[in-house]
């Protein structure tokens, strides 16, 4: 377990996850954070679904973002053959990333494998007095689902094994599932900040982000050139659904989702 703490935060820090390979949107984020003179720190999954990693990463490095090491950091710097996602073997979700995957496996080059391989696994912070912690999906599974309705126990698991590594914590953010939300728990607040690369499954382009600032979170619609991305995946050869999704705004599929997560294919359309 690979912890850095980058130490006290007086100042606004933007939080979110999963760039994806999606440039547009990256650097919409990451203006963001600019113009509100915050502190950006990432999630992790830099690189996955869309079709700009090798200039995605860049963006990352360049703005000075902090960035804790997700699943397809880890698969990358590893030279893997599979992202690691968590999906259950055969499903959907599997079987698509194969494709997106070893589009980004061959964009890659070995001097972002190298900064890759080096990210922390928990990134902590101070800000208005209290102490939090940045993960990807989990700490006993870097690739654990964790969503809105999973139960208290699953969460305290987590929770446990965190503190287990680096002491306590009052608010713990996350990323990993795409779905942004915030949840009270016995010890404190689980956040997770969303994704920017992918919109969170809700029929609509925007995508999202978090803001801390005075110890207050606010989750933020991120809008950005979605039409610009999905021209790019297409132009790539990256049309398994991913590059739809970006302006339909419904995943090509759903069965990583809970039951009480997935939408009807009528309000899909």
């Amino acid at each position: 377990m690979q912890h850095q703490d980058i130490g006290e935060l007086t100042g606004p820090v933007v939080l979110f996850g999963g760039p994806y390979s999606n440039l547009h949107a990256t650097k919409a984020v990451l203006d963001r954070a600019r113009i509100l003179g915050a502190t950006s720190v990432c999630t992790g999954d830099v690189v996955a679904y869309c079709a700009r990693p090798v200039e995605t990463i860049a963006a990352i490095r360049a703005a000075g973002c902090h960035v804790v090491a997700g699943n397809c950091e880890i698969q990358l710097a590893q030279g893997a053959s599979d992202c690691g996602c968590g999906f259950e073997d055969g499903s959907a979700c599997d079987i698509l990333s194969v494709g997106w995957y070893g589009f980004a496996n061959a964009q890659v080059d070995q001097g972002d494998r190298t900064w890759m391989g080096i990210l922390p696994d928990v990134i902590s912070f101070t800000h208005a007095g209290k102490r939090h912690a940045v993960i990807h999906g989990g700490v006993s599974d870097v690739a654990r689902f964790l969503w809105s309705t999973s139960p208290d126990t699953s969460f305290e698991e987590e929770w446990d094994a965190l503190e287990s590594h680096i002491g306590p914590v009052a608010t713990v953010w996350a990323g990993h599932c795409g779905i942004p939300f915030e949840r009270d728990l016995k010890r404190g607040r689980w956040v997770n900040a969303g994704v920017v690369g992918m919109p969170p499954h809700d029929g609509k382009s925007q995508t999202r982000y978090a803001v801390l600032d005075k110890g207050q979170v606010q989750i933020c619609v991120l809008d950005y050139n979605a039409a610009g991305a999905r021209d790019d995946m297409r132009a790539a050869g990256l049309s398994s659904g991913y590059n739809t999704a970006l302006t339909k705004g419904y995943w090509p599929s759903e069965d990583i989702l809970p039951q009480d997560l997935r939408v009807s294919d009528l309000l899909r359309g």
